[in-house]
């Protein structure tokens, strides 16, 4: 059976913000199987900020975009062909099929392919919620900020995927959850949907006097953990309420992703306060991936965790969703929906 897979691919590295010239949608033929090959049809394609950082051609953690292939990027989807006897047709599975439709396996090499259930979670929650944005919420919370019952966390980016799995794992370990959001009716959503204490709108909060009273209101006591995803203002204005000992998880600097500088206006705080800072980068704490994916599979299947996708039709729709990503207009996790 022969197939046509269209595919975007990076063509150019951005100057700056990123534009669709960036990108190029091609089509090529899938090749027939070779032994141990399995070939699946992606389902749902996901969307994330890190990918704005392996645009560039600079020294990251991770290796740069190659220019005129594939984007990389985490799908899920089914096998429709197999010729590897682990995997069968119709098996759901998760991996890093990139921004295309088919994605060719070769599914021997360990790990490169997971088979998920979708009996009782949603094939498109393994973007998400149940996949590397929950591990990545769960890491943060649990490894770094590792809250007690009556803690105070605040999380940037609250509605995001990451973001809103933060603020329900915090609060399912007896701490206030505190989210800082864009706009009315992701503050809403953080705290009537997603049970959240309090969320804060930054866009009524442009200047540090503002957000650091806004910040002072919802948490009186004080902020003993931080989840940042932004950086820039906003981890200023945290610093500024930060507790004794307190902890921050860096996962994101989403305000730098396009070659902006982030000053910080006091780091002294970190050491006036005995803080914490520690970045991480969750592929590399594999180890913990079963005990992170148990707790948040058993959640969404025993609708204690909640999330919210934002969805775009079809491959060619992928770089512009892209591009609304980076400047927040997703509501949820961002994903691309190829079928």
């Amino acid at each position: 059976m022969s197939h046509v897979n269209r595919q975007i691919q990076l063509v150019s590295r951005p100057q700056g913000e990123p534009t669709a010239d960036n990108f190029r949608l091609v089509e090529a033929a899938v090749p027939a199987l070779s032994e141990g090959q399995v070939l699946v049809r992606n389902h749902f394609l996901s969307l994330d900020p890190y990918m704005r950082g392996r645009m560039n051609d600079g020294k990251s953690y991770a290796q740069p975009q190659p220019l005129n292939e594939v984007m990389l990027g985490g799908t899920v989807g089914e096998v429709v062909e197999s010729r590897n006897e682990h995997f069968k047709v119709g098996d759901k599975v998760v991996g890093m099929g990139g921004w295309q439709e088919y994605q060719l396996v070769d599914a021997s090499q360990r790990g490169v392919l997971q088979k998920v259930d979708t009996t009782h979670v949603p094939l498109s929650a393994y973007l998400g919620a149940v996949g590397m944005p929950g591990v990545t919420a769960w890491y943060g919370l649990v490894k770094i900020i590792n809250p007690k019952a009556g803690e105070t966390v605040v999380v940037s980016a609250a509605s995001g995927a990451v973001g809103s799995v933060v603020g329900q794992l915090a609060k399912a370990r007896g701490a206030r959850a505190v989210g800082i959001a864009g706009g009315a009716d992701k503050c809403r959503y953080v705290v009537e949907e997603l049970g959240f204490d309090a969320c804060i709108d930054y866009k009524e909060h442009r200047d540090m006097k503002s957000l650091s009273a806004a910040l002072k209101a919802a948490c009186p006591d004080g902020i003993d953990g931080y989840f940042e995803n932004v950086g820039g203002i906003i981890l200023d204005a945290v610093l500024l309420r930060a507790n004794a000992f307190s902890r921050v998880a860096m996962c994101g600097m989403i305000s730098g992703y396009n070659g902006e500088p982030i000053p910080m206006a006091a780091p002294q705080l970190i050491l006036v306060n005995r803080m914490k800072v520690e970045g991480f980068i969750v592929s590399e704490h594999m180890e913990v991936w079963p005990e992170a994916l148990k707790e948040l599979g058993t959640m969404v299947a025993t609708g204690k965790l909640k999330f919210r996708e934002s969805v775009a039709e079809g491959i060619a729709a992928a770089p512009e969703a892209f591009l609304g990503l980076l400047k927040g207009k997703n509501f949820g996790k961002q994903l691309v929906k190829l079928v």
